[in-house]
């Protein structure tokens, strides 16, 4: 499996984070795994990864949920539509939910950055499926 250099999740949930960082750790997929804990962490976590400040590398892949405190994941791809297909790089942006609404899924096809959704929290499968799909 491909390693990637740097991942970030962004969840308000600290219990999935954990599951996902330690899922990501085991199978070694990064050696880097940031966590935001919102949308508006991560909005400005990438506005000085796409900067290029070094102490704030570029993620090879992004995991949102979509339903956060302070800005949730639709608030959070609005913003991230702004940035131009320069500053994103080859970066893969996923959605992670626990709630897989129709709703939410209908909603999501609005936003082209994001390749697909999962359930949270990740599973081996997911990982090696992601791996296999988009690295």
């Amino acid at each position: 499996m491909k390693k990637l250099n740097t991942i970030l999740l962004i969840d308000d949930d600290e219990t999935t984070n954990y599951l996902n960082h330690r899922l990501l750790n085991r199978l070694e997929v990064a050696p880097d795994i940031r966590v935001v804990m919102n949308g508006e962490e991560a909005i400005d976590y990438l506005s000085y990864a796409f900067a290029g400040v070094p102490e704030y590398p570029r993620p090879d892949l992004i995991f949102v949920d979509i339903k956060m405190s302070v800005m949730d994941g639709f608030e959070f791809l609005e913003e991230y539509q702004q940035y131009t297909p320069e500053q994103k790089g080859n970066t893969v942006l996923l959605m992670l939910t626990s709630s897989a609404s129709f709703y939410d899924l209908e909603k999501l096809k609005q936003f082209p950055d994001v390749r697909r959704h999962y359930s949270k929290p990740l599973a081996e499968a997911d990982v090696r499926e992601i791996m296999q799909e988009y690295f």
